[in-house]
């Protein structure tokens, strides 16, 4: 398929008919340990003024994604491949759901949509997690609100000492609602 880098981290099909296969979801994989954020996508939109935005991301173990939600869009997730909580907050930090997802032979959830702007996460929980996400568009950065209780990306001690806690709270809450 052709594709162009936008980075080292965004990549985007030109074909008319997008395809993705095994091989497209292979190359995410094998390049994403280069990227500084341990995050790699292929846009099937040809540019953030496109009124749908679908991606195909992987997910590097390691990575963080700050906790933030969407002002007027909704957003949704499929899995492809591993497992991750997806964490859902109330704007103080309280969690407000957690759905455990693995693909579809997991047995576990594999789709979500929220419509509302909730703030939320994913604790990773395999290396790597591939998923499709589609996302209405245009893309407008000020769309995406961070958690102010939330550590900014680039403070390594802080972003894992905040993890750790989170997986903490995300036992912790499974744990009561079973």
């Amino acid at each position: 398929m052709p594709t162009r880098a936008i980075n080292n981290e965004v990549l985007v099909a030109d074909d008319a008919v997008v395809r993705v296969g095994r091989e497209d979801i292979d190359l995410l994989r094998g390049r994403v340990r280069l990227t500084v954020r341990k995050r790699i996508r292929l846009c099937a939109h040809r540019d953030g003024a496109s009124p749908l935005h679908e991606m195909f991301i992987v997910l590097d173990g390691a990575t963080y994604i700050r906790p933030h939600k969407h002002l007027g869009k909704a957003e949704s997730l499929l899995v492809i491949q591993g497992e991750a909580d997806a964490v859902f907050f109330e704007d103080s930090g309280a969690i407000r759901e957690v759905v455990r997802l693995g693909d579809y032979g997991s047995g576990q959830r594999f789709y979500y949509r929220i419509s509302d702007p909730f703030y939320h996460t994913l604790l990773l929980r395999s290396d790597p997690f591939v998923f499709h996400e589609a996302t209405q568009g245009p893309f407008d950065r000020a769309q995406t609100v961070f958690a102010p209780w939330s550590p900014a990306e680039g403070d390594a001690a802080m972003t894992r000492a905040f993890m750790t806690e989170l997986a903490g709270r995300v036992r912790d809450y499974l744990r009561a609602a079973a």
